[in-house]
């Protein structure tokens, strides 16, 4: 009989159902092999549970051979699948540029819904996996094909710049994407000086301040970014006076107004290699 495995399996069931089928013992064999990449996460992954973690790696990365796949994951991924078995990492950009070069048949997204299918879009030839179908995101949830197509006939001839952390169904009808890494390259480079920009509201406003153009927005909001405040921002720099503060762009303006440098997470990222902080707070 088939078990399956699906995003709501627990753990101990879904991995003895695993266990059936593939060798998840945590011998010295697998330690040595899995060794390099304990080295990566040592810091962030307590000794004692590598165990649990290795036998998983080992296997995934092998399967990845055995049936010709390659997984993309996103900067916000957990480390063990970060370091441990993705063969490439970034923000929707990158992961979107790299879905464009994969040779692999399959593509395993560790990401969102909406970046899965921005990968199939751009390999329709190509099967792509999601593992968590529960991997939902609030600002994509929050506008719909039907509420741009409103839009465009309340604003006739403005073009529409859509955030990529929308579904396929919203992208249809818009002119152009755009990530928060390339947001305002995007606006300024769309003709017409009134421009429709969705579906978050914050990194709309964000890239207003930076535009000659008017931004008309939509009331959409990360879930997570939105709750942070400037308020937030002083504490953390009571609390941590040598440190710097960075923010992802769809923090809302007090926000980004009081930290020290914003942008995507593949920015922050450069930015911390770049200047090289003693230490760093992430909003994000």
């Amino acid at each position: 009989m088939v078990q399956l495995i699906n995003a709501i399996t627990p753990i101990d069931d879904a991995r003895a159902i695993l266990a059936d089928t593939y060798d998840l013992t945590f011998t010295k064999a697998v330690e040595k092999e899995t060794a390099p990449i304990f080295d990566q996460v040592r810091s962030k992954i307590a000794e004692v549970e590598w165990p649990f973690f290795a036998p998983l790696i080992l296997q995934i990365n092998r399967l990845k051979k055995e049936k010709d796949a390659v997984i993309l994951a996103h900067n916000y991924q957990t480390p063990q699948i970060y370091h441990g078995v993705a063969d490439f990492v970034g923000d929707s950009l990158q992961l979107a540029v790299e879905a464009t070069k994969v040779s692999q048949s399959t593509i395993v997204q560790c990401g969102v819904h909406f970046m899965a299918e921005t990968s199939k879009l751009l390999n329709p030839e190509k099967t792509v996996l999601i593992p968590d179908s529960r991997a939902g995101c609030s600002l994509a949830s929050s506008i719909t094909a039907e509420d741009v197509l409103a839009m465009r006939a309340q604003y006739p001839g403005a073009p529409v710049v859509t955030y990529v952390n929308t579904s396929a169904a919203v992208k249809a009808v818009t002119d152009v994407c755009c990530t928060s890494s390339n947001a305002l390259d995007i606006v300024n480079g769309v003709e017409g000086d009134q421009v429709i920009m969705i579906p978050d509201q914050y990194l709309a406003q964000n890239t207003a301040k930076k535009t000659k153009k008017k931004i008309i927005t939509w009331a959409g909001a990360c879930e997570v970014h939105e709750t942070f405040t400037a308020d937030d921002i002083a504490e953390l720099r009571a609390a941590y006076p040598n440190a710097k503060i960075i923010a992802h762009p769809e923090c809302p303006p007090d926000v980004i107004d009081a930290v020290d440098y914003a942008g995507s997470t593949a920015g922050m990222i450069n930015w911390v290699k770049t200047e090289k902080p003693p230490k760093v707070v992430m909003v994000t």
